[in-house]
């Protein structure tokens, strides 16, 4: 194009709308002639759709690849064959709306077309059936006369990419005419002015995918200015916010303003948008937004982190975790294939390190074998991650270890050697559970201070029909009001969050002291829950457990999906074959063994052992502590128990919780008001945790989880000879017979922890 720069061709982009002039042209540019100006790279565009999302990078002659082409050409031509349009449908089969297997029916025909080797490749005959089936549904239901009834999300964004994906990939076959009509039903229902404002249902996820559908419409008309409208409307999706729907620096991802949502909506942005950077890649509409680099970062600092062993955790899925069983691997599959395809648009140290931790995930998960599913679901997924499974210079990347805390979605993962656990927990920003389109209508405590954990071999804990089996009141870590609830109890979406404001923690990348000021969904129930992570236990502590619902309150200590033997004793238990439980105090364990069946069209039934500790009814400011041994051995359990000074509880009240690991150089406090425990005191709310490893240095690590503190003092009544590395917010330090600390701005700061290094006296 003579050298004219891309921002060049975006502003060409308006010039139809503007009635603008090319510099070098006669006059104004008519549609026709922007049109044939563009139409290389309009041309080049479909291509590179057709590579991305059909596949490509593989031999169609050798297997799997020629064994699966056949299929989808075999299945293609089922469909061609068993198409009877008619008033009420396609295919008899699939009556109106059909907003999803008529138009997927389609979408493969129009694949088996444009991929080698399935037999049908550029038959004429069977682009025509798909041009046919296209303006079919088109007249009958997504006319742009037609009123949307039902979830918008159908048509606005399931529909429209499914028929503009198939319309693409059969190209020419769809007539001018046929393809006018379905840009003005597409029109007609994602307006262009759909993407003036970002908020409501357009924030996110969802703007990707309404910026998709923005970009098949402009592919399918050759129209740059609908590709330039697409690509800007983007920008919204990349800064970090500070609230509401998207990335924020602490890893988390919200979607429906309430919900954690990295295994869901947050899987279908990455795809989406590694899919755009893909396909746009050179072109004239290239994304080189500044801001763009925040998803690159969110492979490592949102996803990674809540994906463990290639499954993504269900405590970031939403509502999604009563869809399906194995949903989680499937999730953090598209994960895996999402981040192996934006790796071509990545740098190549991104690049690498993506590719070596993707490896790892492939090669661990063995309940649902990464590569069977690429197979399954994707060809241009199947090519990438064999060639990267192939490559003996990419090293597969080790389960990392370390804690990660989230305190803008109130989540955490904790990774130490052998096992993870991953925390659940609600908040004033953050729903107890979402429920809604009659999905999750009983996931009411999986806010409620949820701990998940899985050991070695435990990959499918939570996969295996756990979401339809499980007792809803008995969810593992959770301290409930047994007050029956209504399916779908609380507001749709998310609207769920409980007033408390102290959640979250503190934690220094390595161990970790986490707390939840917990309210009961729907209940007058009240509890200060606190979790110190650490190498091979968390200790869990609970404190002012209260409640004026007239029924029982129960903590669950455990409730594994196993038939496991289970041995009690009087301070401790032991789960076969899982791990072990102490409790210090002695607090009379109770526990159930029971298979536990589903409800619905496809039954299931399960083996559970729960363990819990029993309240009583109206409790007043009860408590409870116990530690949690995941993988441990019947020995190692006994041992614990048996060393009752292994983790010192120092305060477990309503005011603070503390504990105190001497073998670990370890103490911990969450300060629920201000206070003083172990040495340590602080002027308000906050969470503090102090580690000594020995060499004569220590780390003291403060946070503000209720995001309110304009200055903090903390002491530490320990000899202090000098601060080596200080915080930007420490706005003073005293060292000498104690250690004083200063901390300003700690609101600004989203939660975070903030770590001061001393040497001490």
């Amino acid at each position: 194009m003579g050298g004219r720069s891309r921002r060049s061709f975006l502003r060409l982009g308006g010039m139809v709308a503007a009635g603008l002039v090319v510099p070098g042209s006669a006059g104004p540019v008519g549609e026709g002639a922007l049109t044939a100006l563009f139409a290389g790279h309009f041309a080049r565009l479909r291509r590179r759709w057709r590579e991305v999302t059909a596949g490509t990078g593989f031999d169609p002659a050798a297997e799997p690849y020629r064994a699966r082409l056949a299929a989808l050409g075999a299945r293609a031509a089922r469909h061609r064959d068993a198409m009877a349009p008619a008033d009420a449908w396609v295919w008899p089969d699939r009556p109106f709306p059909s907003f999803v297997s008529t138009l997927e029916r389609l979408r493969a025909m129009a694949r088996a077309y444009a991929l080698p080797g399935t037999g049908l490749t550029g038959d004429p005959g069977l682009a025509a059936a798909v041009a046919a089936g296209i303006d079919h549904y088109r007249r009958r239901v997504y006319a742009a006369d037609a009123e949307e009834v039902g979830n918008w999300w159908h048509w606005q964004i399931g529909v429209p990419k499914r028929l503009l994906d198939a319309a693409v990939l059969i190209g020419p076959h769809l007539t001018d005419a046929q393809s006018r009509a379905l840009r003005d039903a597409v029109d007609h229902f994602v307006p262009e002015r759909r993407l003036a404002s970002y908020s409501g249902t357009s924030t996110g996820a969802n703007r990707v995918d309404l910026c998709v559908v923005m970009l098949l419409c402009a592919m399918l008309r050759s129209d740059p200015r609908k590709a330039a409208l697409a690509v800007s409307a983007l920008s919204p999706v990349f800064p970090y916010v500070r609230d509401g729907d998207g990335f924020y620096r602490d890893g988390s991802f919200i979607q429906h303003t309430y919900v954690p949502y990295q295994g869901a909506y947050g899987a279908s942005l990455l795809s989406g948008l590694a899919t755009l950077f893909a396909v746009l890649r050179g072109s004239p509409w290239e994304i080189d937004d500044p801001n763009a680099q925040v998803v690159f970062d969110s492979v490592e600092n949102a996803f990674a982190p809540v994906v463990h062993d290639g499954f993504c955790m269900d405590m970031v899925r939403g509502r999604g975790v009563a869809r399906r069983p194995y949903g989680d691997h499937g999730r953090g599959h598209q994960i895996a294939a999402a981040t192996l395809l934006l790796g071509e648009s990545a740098s190549a140290a991104e690049r690498a390190r993506w590719r070596a931790m993707v490896k790892g995930w492939a090669l661990r998960d063995t309940c649902v074998p990464m590569l069977g599913t690429a197979e399954a679901v994707d060809l241009g997924f199947h090519a990438r991650l064999s060639a990267v499974l192939a490559d003996d210079a990419v090293p597969a990347a080790a389960e990392p270890v370390g804690h990660r805390l989230m305190a803008m979605s109130a989540r955490a993962v904790h990774r130490r050697p052998g096992w993870c656990a991953g925390l659940s927990m609600a908040s004033s920003r953050i729903g107890h559970y979402e429920h809604g389109n009659g999905e999750n209508p009983r996931g009411w405590h999986t806010g409620s201070g949820m701990l998940y954990w899985w050991a070695e071999g435990h990959g499918d804990q939570y996969s295996d029909s756990f979401w339809p089996t499980v007792d809803p009141y008995r969810l593992p870590g959770t301290t409930v009001s047994t007050r029956r609830l209504a399916d779908g109890a609380g507001e749709g979406w998310g609207d769920t969050c409980p007033p408390g404001r102290w959640v979250g923690g503190a934690t220094d990348g390595v161990y970790a002291t986490v707390g939840q000021h917990l309210n009961g969904l729907e209940s007058t129930m009240e509890a200060f829950k606190s979790w110190v992570f650490l190498d091979d236990a968390v200790v869990c502590l609970g404190a002012g457990i209260t409640s004026r619902d007239g029924v029982p309150v129960e903590t669950i200590v455990d409730n594994r999906r196993t038939g496991a033997a289970l041995m009690v004793e009087a301070t401790w238990a032991h789960l076969t074959g899982h791990g072990g439980y102490v409790l210090p105090g002695g607090a009379p364990l109770r526990t159930v063994r029971e298979r536990r069946r589903s409800e619905g069209p496809e039954p299931a039934g399960r083996d559970y052992v729960t363990l819990w500790l029993d309240h009583g009814v109206d409790p007043v400011s009860a408590g409870y502590v116990y530690l949690l041994l995941p993988g441990a051995s019947l020995a190692t359990t006994r041992a614990r128990a048996a060393d009752p000074g292994w983790a010192q509880v120092l305060a477990n009240t309503p005011r603070l919780q503390s504990v105190h690991v001497p073998s670990l150089g370890i103490t911990a406090v969450n300060f629920w008001d201000a206070g003083a425990a172990g040495g340590l005191s602080a002027s308000a709310p906050c969470a503090v945790l102090v580690r000594e490893p020995g060499d004569g240095t220590a780390t003291v690590t403060v946070a503000d989880p209720r995001r309110d503190l304009t200055e903090l003092t903390v002491t530490w009544r320990r000899p202090v000879a000098e601060v080596l590395h200080g915080h930007p917010l420490v706005t003073g330090a005293r060292t000498g017979a104690a250690l004083t600390l200063g901390l300003g701005r700690l609101a600004d700061r989203e939660g975070a922890s903030h770590t001061i290094t001393v040497r001490l006296g």
